[in-house]
């Protein structure tokens, strides 16, 4: 096996092991804008793809198992959520640096 390849295999094997596929998949797309600024997060159905827009972002709740992205909250309860399944507060610790990278990016 090339050496090539073995590299590429590790860092696979370490994304995966880090976050499963799904979180390894959720990364900040092209920076946009501080009005539009887009962020992948797994979607619930298999197929689809699914970002959020961080300018609108009101709160991000971490738990041991997922991080929740709470956004576009009016009144009466119209908010919605994102929901990155996790394995431990050391990932959700990663993913709050993606997104702070990604926000920052679109500054």
């Amino acid at each position: 096996m090339n050496t090539k390849r073995v590299r590429l295999l590790a860092t696979i094997g370490a994304a995966l092991a880090m976050g499963g596929f799904r979180a390894a998949c959720a990364e900040p797309v092209s920076a946009g804008s501080t009005a539009y600024c887009l962020y992948e997060v797994p979607a619930d159905e298999p197929g689809k793809r699914r970002w959020i827009n961080l300018a609108i972002v009101q709160y991000v709740e971490a738990t041991r198992t997922e991080v929740r992205i709470y956004f576009g909250g009016g009144s009466f309860g119209s908010g919605h959520e994102g929901k990155i399944p996790i394995s431990s507060m050391e990932e959700a610790a990663a993913i709050m640096e993606k997104l702070r990278k990604a926000a920052a990016a679109c500054r």
